[in-house]
């Protein structure tokens, strides 16, 4: 039995299936730290389905909907050995004498309640066929293990990971076998054949439905009950005013102001803001209102010499008849005179300049050159949410569950993916070099100024402050920019809502880790994290299990009292660092980095959308080997050190004998591993 707080499962998921429009009838959310859904102690539905005509009903499902979609066989021997390489890593040393995990069947977490318990449940891999096995339903996961397999076949998956659930096949012979497919946020289905028993009892597909969907049931989400314990706090890993307090904040043109620190001044911003020092709240009130959402320029980030910011907010709501506010004017002049070093501000709009003037006729718009006499506006033309969603779907598409060969890369560029996720590096890039080669101050937006605006502040960030590169500042770098300022994670995740085709749902964070990952590949010592970092960052942004990415901004945090209710993230990332560290990492300080955003550049990331195909892991294990390194690494830093000091000490030793004789100085030793 498998014992970690992970979102992935062995590797060998369902095929494709039917995709059916909106469900009706949806029961609003509930507020999400509410009452629980009861006891926290097993209320079981043993549903024991005997072994019957279904079977043959299964052949025939598989026949009709999988033979088409194999090429080749792969053994379960192989299923297993990869999985091995990508099981997530083992938290039993972080647990105190938890032996709910060693239980054979549905190992839980504390807080996990089990719902219901089907046995004689076929799971449908669309790379070895039929699985034969036990299926458990909790409160968290769907949990199914086969013994007819050696070794043992488990399929663990985390309920926040489903999208929706879906009744397949038909009744045959009169019996009652019933046919469901999974479809998960992951790049995943999953399929699974059952013999559904009387209907006085919850069968799986209810069960999966009422609890991989709690806001829509009326009840909590997991995190709420879930209860481990870890040696570390990660919530104490970010604190806005001791980030700005390192980039050197406040100074006499910016100031940390506590105008919102109610949520009043706006909802969808942090308690803490950095603005212009001279600016008065009346002034920024009025502002205010001439942005959208009250979503005003504020400070994300200051260059350490040239004093040139990046500051975010969201589109001014200029209007078809290019109305004007002299607050606003004079407040972004007041951003370029903080920068002595330029005498011009360049305002980014991550839009495309069709769809702002689009905007601008529905009461939005854009900065005019004439309004503000001393900014360059520039488009970025970077997509809206829905072409990237449509983009994210044709990509699942042709990697799961089978990939064609022959077509594969005239497939991937189909899906356009790796061009959206170049004009995002090339519009980071882009500002990125205005600051530290112009040394000129900009302003990002979007329409909002929550989606693209984000992924363009953090990306910038993270190529002008190696900070942001390490574990700790990457931590820090998404709780500001993406959770605190404000990015609507429970709308474009969807965690626990049964309304899988809301228009809200979008992959912009999963975007942004993508490009964090191409900036990975090009400059591989570059940051003190691994992939399987990015992977469970992915990996729990579906998951439900923490806290971190729960909520659509700071204010619903606060009153869902998030941070003492849930555990975050980190807590389990960083008690585990070696798990999440890049062994070749090499701390270069004030290094910035330029991608490269070109497609002869970028790839598609395997690893993370096609994991769950075995024939296109990686044959040797990685992580294995890199956790190996770094224990190399740290018994030869050891080594050095002692050597260091054993040179000192010798040359103390012999200045001490020497006496009044002539000095000599000791050359010191400069060694790095």
């Amino acid at each position: 039995a498998m014992d970690r707080p992970a979102a992935a499962a062995a590797g060998c998921e369902g095929g494709g299936g039917p995709n059916p429009g909106p469900a009706g009838g949806r029961r609003p959310p509930r507020a999400m730290g509410g009452a629980t859904a009861g006891s926290r102690q097993p209320s079981v539905e043993a549903l024991d389905s005997p072994t019957g005509s279904h079977v043959e009903w299964c052949k025939q499902l598989i026949a009709a909907t999988i033979s088409s979609q194999i090429s080749g066989s792969v053994t379960s021997e192989n299923i297993s050995r990869d999985y091995k390489v990508f099981r997530r890593p083992d938290i039993r040393a972080l647990r105190d004498g938890n032996k709910l995990a060693q239980m054979e069947e549905a190992p839980l977490f504390p807080g996990e309640s089990i719902k219901a318990i089907v046995k004689d449940v076929m799971y449908i891999c669309p790379f070895m066929g039929a699985v034969s096995g036990t299926l458990t339903v909790t409160d968290f996961k769907m949990y199914f293990k086969s013994v007819e397999r050696d070794p043992h076949f488990i399929l663990d998956v985390p309920l926040g990971v489903i999208s929706r659930v879906e009744k397949i096949g038909a009744q045959s012979h009169g019996d009652n076998s019933c046919g469901i497919e999974i479809v998960c946020k992951d790049m995943r289905n999953l399929r699974l054949a059952y013999k559904q028993e009387e209907q006085s009892k919850l069968g799986i597909f209810e069960n999966l439905n009422k609890h991989a969907f709690p806001l829509s049931n009326g009840q909590a989400l997991f995190a709420f009950n879930y209860k481990e314990k870890f040696p570390i706090n990660g919530w104490k890993v970010y604190d806005p005013v001791s980030e700005y307090k390192r980039q050197g904040l406040p100074n006499e043109s910016w100031k940390i102001s506590k105008i919102n620190s109610n949520y009043e001044f706006c909802d969808t911003y942090p308690a803490v803001i950095v603005v212009p020092t001279s600016v008065k709240d009346d002034d920024l009130s009025k502002v205010a209102a001439f942005r959208a959402k009250g979503r005003v320029p504020v400070l994300s980030w200051i260059h350490p010499e040239s004093q040139a910011t990046i500051t975010r907010c969201s589109q001014p709501l200029v209007g078809p008849n290019d109305k004007r506010c002299k607050e606003d004017e004079k407040y972004l002049q007041t951003i370029m005179d903080a920068n002595a070093q330029s005498h011009k501000l360049v305002i980014f709009d991550a839009r495309q300049n069709s769809v702002a003037d689009t905007n601008k006729a529905k009461g939005g718009g854009y900065e005019s050159e004439s309004a503000y006499p001393n900014a360059e506006l520039i488009f970025l033309e970077i997509h809206n949410i829905h072409v990237m969603r449509e983009s994210l779907r044709k990509l699942k598409e042709i990697v799961y569950p089978s990939i064609d060969e022959a077509r594969w890369l005239s497939n991937v560029d189909g899906t356009h993916w790796l061009e959206y996720i170049r004009m995002l590096l090339a519009g980071a890039v882009r500002i990125a070099d205005k600051i530290e080669s112009g040394k000129t101050s900009v302003v990002v937006h979007c329409s909002d100024g929550w989606d693209r605006t984000a992924q363009l502040t953090s990306l910038a960030m993270l190529m002008l402050d190696s900070y942001y590169r390490t574990i700790k500042g990457f931590e820090a770098l998404i709780e500001k920019e993406w959770i605190s300022f404000g990015h609507r994670f429970a709308l474009r995740v969807g965690h626990g809502n049964d309304n899988h085709a809301d228009a809200d749902r979008s992959p912009i964070f999963l975007q942004f880790i993508d490009c964090v990952w191409q900036m990975t590949r090009q400059f591989p010592s570059a940051f003190e994290f691994n992939e399987l970092f990015l992977i469970t960052i992915l990996d729990h942004l579906y998951s439900c299990l923490f806290g971190t990415f729960l909520c659509n901004c700071e204010q619903q945090r606060f009153k869902e009292d998030i941070c003492t209710k849930t555990l975050s993230l980190w807590s389990y990332i960083n008690s585990q660092l070696d798990e999440f560290s890049n062994p070749f990492f090499v701390n270069y300080e004030n290094h910035v980095l330029y991608p490269v955003a070109s497609l002869s550049h970028l790839e598609l990331w395997v690893n993370y959308y096609v994991r769950w195909n075995p024939r296109m892991r990686p044959q040797m294990p990685i992580h294995q080997n890199l956790k190996e390194l770094l224990a190399v690494r740290a018994e030869l830093q050891k080594r050095v050190e002692d050597l260091q000091r054993e040179v000192a000490t010798r040359a103390v030793s012999s200045s001490s004998e020497r006496g009044s004789s002539p000095s000599h100085s000791a050359t010191p030793v400069h060694t790095s591993v």
